[in-house]
């Protein structure tokens, strides 16, 4: 059973997020306008609008999705059943070439393989 799992996915619960909002027309209006009097005001003074801070925010946002990004825990997992997937085909296909003998070095081949491979490990 365990190996029919190795392709399907695996369930996820789903997730809700439910933020409500609240629309205040007068609050808006008033934020709106004390932004333009903030700007005629530097406007004036001759000073220069901080848009550093938008610029600065963006190139993070980036650097955190680029990070994100980078292979995960999925990854190895599609890996594996590439690699099964591949092994299964070029079997069958050396079987329908070769007939029986792929059988025979199928089970005594891979045995010895694997037994080499893992015996440093223990």
């Amino acid at each position: 059973m365990k190996f029919l799992s190795l392709f399907t996915k695996a369930p996820q619960h789903q997730r809700f997020n439910y933020a409500p909002r609240y629309y205040d027309p007068i609050k808006e209006e008033l934020e709106e306008r004390e932004i333009r009097i903030k700007q005629e005001l530097a406007r004036e003074r001759g000073e220069q609008l901080d848009e550093s801070k938008h610029r600065s925010r963006i190139a993070g946002s980036f650097h955190a999705a680029r990070k994100r990004s980078k292979g995960g825990p999925g990854t190895s997992a599609t890996m594996i059943r590439l690699g099964i997937i591949l092994f299964m085909v070029v079997f069958f296909i050396a079987y329908l070439e070769f007939g029986r003998p792929v059988l025979y070095s199928l089970f005594a081949v891979v045995p010895i393989y694997f037994y080499f491979r893992f015996k440093n490990r223990q």
